[in-house]
């Protein structure tokens, strides 16, 4: 039996890679028959960009940017596809990962060190660009970004408007006769991990604003600078930054560089195994594990398991699903993708505990997996 593993990261805890790894050593250990291949996924969230550049086996180059607030950092990006297309990580730039948890502040952090990045891929001469926007810090609309590639945010009396994204709500104008003019010959396509729109109770400010600090007060004035931002944004684009699907992504970010950059917006897991040729994988395998920390009905919106799942079903794959959390009752749609769905806990505990032992958890889980396996 060959079994193709594709996990996604465990949040908190394990990477893609890692708990892809932590899986292969529990079959490997049991007395199984079986080869393995290890294939961590990702659907647009933190870690996306690194897993495409070395499965696709890109250069990385490096360069200095500004952090969320201001301060000059070193990241870096991938150049894959001959050099013509780069792979660029949100997180990396504007990540909540950059600061300390007494350093969050959404009115205030921005996403211009990752508006440096394309501007630095730009300079490569590429004409394609991939950004994985998962595990941003920011809250701003994607203002940021396009600040750093020459983008003016003006108020009512034509002056530059600062403190973004808090002070938004007074943007009058936006002026983008001094935009990089190297951006209309390049296509940008922004791999999200969630579909939420840009406003309302599901929107940026108010499912992500909490994550990266807001309290709620922050949270009102966040979303009353994204409604500013789509109402002039209208004006002057044509485009409706509040009714496109993925707009609420990396906290509106997706929208601005849709609204803006003509990016086009697209199901991150989707993309990642196209991309990758996770297809390819699969034709060699007879059984498919995948996981990340929790997996419920959401997993179905897009999540990095489901992707893995059903395009295992469309071959008829057995699909076993390894997670920390998973629903107490039987789930009928879950079930359709999911033949087998296993927590890795193995006592009660703590959540504190419980992401400290997940590669232990997942050892012990797969090798009984394959133990059951070999009883037939």
């Amino acid at each position: 039996m060959h079994i193709l593993i594709a996990p996604n990261a465990f949040k908190n805890s394990l990477t893609a890679a890692t708990a892809a790894q932590a899986i292969e050593k529990g079959l490997q250990s049991s007395p199984l028959e079986c080869t393995t291949q290890c294939f961590p996924i990702a659907d647009g969230g933190d870690g996306t960009a690194s897993l495409i550049i070395q499965q696709l086996q890109g250069a990385v180059v490096q360069t200095r940017v500004h952090d969320p607030l201001g301060r000059l950092i070193t990241a870096s990006f991938g150049l894959i596809e001959n050099d013509g297309t780069a792979v660029i990580e949100m997180a990396d730039a504007s990540g909540l990962r950059l600061l300390k948890q007494d350093e969050l502040n959404p009115l205030r952090a921005t996403s211009f060190g990752t508006g440096e990045l394309i501007k630095a891929a730009l300079d490569k001469g590429v004409n394609q660009i991939l950004i994985a926007m998962g595990g941003s810090a920011t809250v701003d609309g994607g203002t940021g970004i396009l600040k750093a590639l020459g983008t003016r945010f003006l108020d009512v009396e034509g002056y530059e408007l600062i403190n973004l994204p808090e002070n938004l709500v007074d943007l009058h104008e936006v002026d983008i006769s001094q935009m990089d003019t190297r951006l209309s010959n390049c296509e940008i396509v922004v791999l999200c991990d969630v579909d939420n729109k840009l406003l309302g109770e599901k929107g940026a400010a108010a499912v992500f604003g909490p994550q990266k600090g807001a309290d709620a007060d922050g949270v009102k004035k966040l979303d009353a600078a994204l409604t500013r931002l789509a109402e002039v944004t209208l004006k002057i684009t044509g485009k409706d930054m509040t009714a496109v699907k993925y707009g609420g992504a990396a906290g509106g970010a997706s929208s601005g560089v849709y609204a803006y950059l003509n990016a086009r917006l697209v199901n991150g897991i989707e993309h990642f195994l196209t991309l990758t040729s996770f297809d390819v994988a699969l034709e060699q395998s007879g059984l498919v594990i995948t996981g990340e920390g929790s997996i419920d009905e959401q997993t179905l919106q897009g999540k990095g398991p489901f992707g893995v799942a059903s395009r295992a079903k469309l071959k008829n794959l057995p699909v076993i699903a390894l997670a920390g959390k998973v629903p107490q009752q039987e789930n009928e749609q879950l079930s359709k993708y999911f033949d087998v769905l296993i927590a890795i806990g193995n006592e009660p505990t703590d959540i504190k505990s419980a992401i400290k032992n997940t590669e232990q958890n997942l050892v012990r889980t797969a090798r009984e997996i394959a133990k059951l396996l070999k009883l037939g």
